[in-house]
Formats: C-alpha cells, structure tokens, sequence
C-alpha cells in the first residue's frame, strides 16, 4: 500500500532492504512471546476482582471471540506479504487512509501497551528488590530495559527472532508447571463455568477489555511480515498454534490461580507468583522472575514489530522516508527503533499498568474489527502474493463473527475511553489531511 509513488530508494531504504530470514517456529514463538506479555501475570486478580468465581467464563468468552481475529489474520497474512501488519492488510484492500488509520491506531495501541507492560515490569522487580518502587530507581530500571531490547533489536532480525524464542521458552515452562502441580490442589468451589454465577452482564463486558488486552500480540509479532519466509505458509501455522496454545494457557493459569487463593486471588498485584507461593514459599520468587522475563520478552517483541510498523509508514510516505533506511551492518530500521522506544519509555515512567492496558484494549478491538472486514474482502477479490493463501471457510461467516465480537466489545467502553479513542481518530485523520496534501504540493 502507497499513499504516492515513492521516490527513488537507495539500496538500504525499502522493503527490498530487508532480509527474509524468520520461520515457522521462530515466528509462532513470536506471537507466543508477545501474547503471553505483561497482562497474564496481572489478569487473574482483575478478572477476580470483577468476575468472582466466574472468573474463568471471561477468558473463555474471549477465546470465542478472539479466535476469528487469528484466522482472519491468518487469512490475510498469507495473501499480504508486504511489512506493515494491520497497516497493510487494511490498506491494501481499502486504500490509503482506512490503512493509515489502521496502522496509527495500531501504533497508539503498541506503544500504549508496550508502556503498560513496562510499567507492571516495574511492580514485578520491586516486588524483589523494594528499592527499585522509589521514583528515581524505577526509572531508571524502564531506562535500561528499553536500552537492553534496543541493542537486541538493533543487532538484526536473526539475534532479535533467536531471543524472542529463548524467552518465550524460559517463561512458558515454570507456567506450564504451576499449572500441572497446582491443578492437584485446585478448590472446585472457588471456580465456576456457570453463566448464573457471573455478577452482571456489565461485570463480563468490561472484563472483556482486559482479557482482549490480555490476547492482544498477533498484530505485532505479524507486522515484519516483509523478514518471514514463505508468510502464505508460515503465517497461519504459527498464528493457530500459537493461539491455541496461549488460550489453554490462561485458562489453566485463572483456574490454579482462583482453585488455589480463593476471593485472595483479587487483592494480590502479583497473582500468579502468590499462587506459586501459597503452593510452595520459594517458587514465589521464581514466578517473579518469570514475570520479569516474560515482560521482557513483550518488550523485545513489541519493539520489533512496531518499529516495523512505522518503516511501513515512513516507506509509504506517511512519515519521512528516513523511517523506512535500514542500517548497512544489520539491516534493521534504526531510526523507528529508536522512537518507538523512547516514546514508551516516556509513557511507561509516566503511566500505570491499568489505565495504560484499557487505553489499548479498547483501541486493538477497532483494529481487529478492521482486520476481519479486511480478510473478508482479501479473500472474495482472491487477493494474494506468493504461494496458496490460507482460506477461510464459510465465506463472511468468520469475518463477521470476528467484526461483530470485536463491536460488541468496545460498546462496553466508558465515554472516557471512546472520548480518547475518538480524538485519537480525528487527529490521525488531520495528520492524513495534512501528508496527502503536503504530497501533493510536492508533485506541482
């Protein structure tokens, strides 16, 4: 998608400056890494605190819904092979300003969240080390995290992909086995899937923003779809498997968590390390730990695709060209690194983990709305760049379930949620104004 033809590019500037080199199990251990981010290790207590014992019923519901976003991703990732994520999927089908808005709200949502997760990265250390709550001492640790993923992400995509699947490794194991022991301790009493147990469909609706926070990731970790190899194949294997994977995860986590603490569960900031805890004192600390490096691992993530994201714009015209250049060495957009980073830097000092999550959970479910209607129309105009895209069966059926999930969502948002998504939108649409006509006193 262009919004005007591009100039001529050097060599390092483009999306043939890139390097194909991430696969089918580096690029499911992506979106795994950015899924399972910051929001699961805070959730259980949320979703505690507003669902009671029916706790696990939101995720489930979420699951449903967040099911045909994956396949509509899956869908029209494997017939859009450009980088750009939600950017390019929308505004190749749509045109230029839906796929500028997408790709903006897209952006907003990423480095909102990559500030929330930052932000409860915080609370996770000083839970560890009590010195790092003091203002000074927290910054500075948000500092050298960013600059940390920094120098992984700018170092090329083959170190940043190796990373990633590192950490999402380290971290899913010790999930995995509270999981296993604590379901041998679980209280059934404290757990229900019954729907006359949920306190009010208002209760379940605005818990359903948390957990599409919570699901959020595939967007991001699908935005370098330009450095994957063979996206119409790698695309919706890693997207199902990786889905399937995390929704097993939570759902397992919230039960052990609710079985095990019981109404507890709500008061706690760190859940899952006191769930650990009740079960054994030491793991306590190493469910800490864990937390760190998965949020770690979402920062890393996050940084990568959403750098990848305004390459996108700036390769577009939408910001200046200097987004889209490649370093010569490694290959990776230096420049967008580096603002997307100090931008959640700053918010992540600045913000809480809770207000930041809502800002970006009510955002992502326009875009994913967007995104169903988007695979819908990829697929009817049989839309596709390399090799067999993936298909969706039924025609509409899944895009509409997808788009309509993903409306009834966000008609749970408070107007101070819609007031700053609303102004988010006319902003992005000035700023589309202001380029388009910029671009064409340029071509008089």
């Amino acid at each position: 998608m262009s919004a005007d033809p591009p100039p001529h590019r050097s060599p390092l500037e483009g999306e043939g400056a890139l390097i194909r080199a991430v696969g089918t199990f580096a690029l499911t251990a992506a979106v795994i890494n950015v899924i399972v981010g910051g929001g699961i290790f805070k959730m259980p207590g949320a979703l505690t605190a507003q669902m009671g014992i029916a706790a696990p019923l939101a995720l489930v519901a979420g699951a449903l819904a967040i099911v045909p976003i994956v396949l509509c991703f899956a869908a029209i990732g494997s017939r859009a092979a450009a980088t750009g994520g939600p950017y390019t999927y929308v505004g190749v089908v749509f045109g230029p300003l839906p796929g500028f808005l997408a790709g903006a709200l897209m952006w907003i949502c990423n480095v909102a969240s990559s500030a929330g997760v930052a932000a409860a990265l915080s609370l996770q250390v000083a839970s560890l080390a009590p010195a790092f709550a003091q203002p000074g001492w927290r910054a500075a640790l948000l500092v050298a995290a960013y600059a940390g993923v920094f120098a992984l992400n700018a170092f090329g995509v083959r170190l940043g992909a190796r990373a990633i699947t590192v950490l999402a490794a380290l971290k899913l194991a010790p999930l995995f086995l509270l999981i296993a022991i604590g379901a041998f301790f679980v209280d059934r009493g404290q757990v229900s899937f019954r729907i006359g147990d949920v306190p009010s469909w208002a209760a379940l609706g605005s818990s359903m923003v948390l957990v599409m926070f919570a699901y959020s990731g595939i967007e991001t970790a699908l935005m370098p779809t330009g450095e994957l190899r063979d996206p119409s194949r790698n695309v919706p294997r890693a997207a199902v498997a990786a889905i399937l994977l995390v929704v097993l995860l939570y759902i397992g986590l919230q039960i052990v968590g609710q079985g095990v603490m019981g109404r507890a569960l709500a008061d706690s900031g760190v859940p899952i390390a006191d769930t650990a805890g009740r079960l054994w004192a030491p793991a306590r600390a190493l469910l800490l730990a864990t937390a760190c490096i998965s949020m770690a691992g979402f920062l890393l993530g996050n940084l990568l695709g959403s750098s990848r994201l305004l390459f996108a714009l700036g390769r577009d015209g939408f910001l200046p060209h200097a987004f889209s250049r490649v370093s010569a060495a490694h290959r990776v957009p230096l420049l967008a690194l580096s603002v997307h980073a100090a931008l959640a830097c700053l918010f992540a000092v600045l913000g809480s983990f809770e207000a930041l999550a809502l800002v970006s959970g009510g955002a992502v479910c326009v875009v994913y709305a967007l995104v169903g209607i988007a695979a819908w129309r990829a697929q009817k105009i049989d839309l596709r760049e390399h090799g067999q895209p993936f298909v969706l069966w039924g025609g509409p059926l899944i895009p509409l379930l997808a788009a309509g999930g993903m409306t009834a969502i966000v008609a749970t948002l408070t107007a101070r949620e819609w007031l700053a998504i609303g102004i988010a939108l006319a902003v992005l649409v000035a700023v589309y104004a202001l380029v388009r006509t910029v671009k064409r006193a340029e071509t008089v």
